[in-house]
């Protein structure tokens, strides 16, 4: 049976006193809507469907609960997930040695939901295209997009993106549309070019990367709140990230936990098979 499975209860136990203790923070940070006690159970039932972040490294855990409540959403895979890097890091003896460190990622329902929150965006969508999908996209004076997934059936091979903005007061949308190659183009200059995050989230990293170009068009104060939110993803990913709650109530054991700091190596991290 699984490591992840027999993890002994009691480690769930301290992981909900951990949240306890930081209720403080987390009130501070999320809107009035969410009581800490809400979000507390959203992130112990992300650990009961994902047993594996029980055993990644806990500051890593903690501080990626802190992200997701700073941009008031819930780590519950729709608005927000946690996702764990299987990292190689450096350790403070000398050597290396793999690593499990959770990093936070918001998703397209919560950067929708960033959007709708400022008040100047009454919806915002986005969609992935795929080869055998009836696709129009005309540009000009009357710009248009129509875009008929192929259902049911085969929908081929990913070949773009796209997201639409509909702002309060503005009777046409305004939209974005974005080919593979442009899409990979952003990706290679993304922080997790060669990570596990884009060969997993595909999908959703490429909605999310056009939905970050449209937003420069959106009103100010949208865009500022849409791209805090998108930005996410190039915040660096460091173990050693922490503050003075999350180290207050870490465990001695986990306080002597490996991370040093990541080995980045060519700008991407390095996972066990080496993507």
């Amino acid at each position: 049976m699984s490591n992840s499975l027999t993890k002994p209860t009691d480690e769930r136990v301290v992981l909900r006193n951990q949240l306890a203790k930081m209720a403080t923070e987390f009130r501070a940070a999320l809107p009035a809507h969410i009581t800490p006690d809400k979000f507390n159970r959203i992130v112990l039932t992300a650990v009961q469907q994902d047993p594996d972040l029980m055993l990644a490294d806990r500051r890593s855990l903690l501080m990626a609960a802190t992200k997701a409540a700073q941009d008031g959403l819930l780590p519950d895979k729709r608005e927000s997930a946690f996702v764990i890097f299987n990292t190689k890091v450096k350790k403070s003896g000398g050597g290396e040695e793999w690593a499990k460190v959770v990093t936070y990622m918001p998703m397209m329902a919560g950067i929708r939901k960033r959007a709708m929150n400022s008040g100047h965006v009454t919806s915002l969508q986005g969609h992935v295209v795929y080869a055998n999908d009836h696709f129009v996209w005309h540009q000009g004076t009357e710009e248009k997009l129509e875009h008929k997934p192929l259902f049911p059936g085969d929908r081929g091979e990913p070949i773009g993106a796209y997201a639409v903005a509909h702002i309060k007061g503005e009777e046409r949308p305004i939209f974005r549309v974005m080919d593979k190659a442009r899409i990979e183009k952003a990706r290679a200059v993304s922080r997790n070019k060669s990570g596990s995050v884009w060969t997993t989230w595909w999908d959703e990293m490429a909605i999310k990367t056009v939905a970050r170009n449209l937003s420069k068009d959106l009103p100010s104060d949208a865009e500022l709140d849409m791209q805090r939110v998108v930005s996410r993803d190039d915040d660096p990913i460091d173990a050693e990230e922490t503050t003075t709650t999350i180290d207050a109530v870490l465990t001695d054991e986990q306080r002597q936990a490996p991370p040093s700091r990541l080995d980045v190596i060519e700008g991407g991290l390095v996972d066990e098979e080496g993507n």
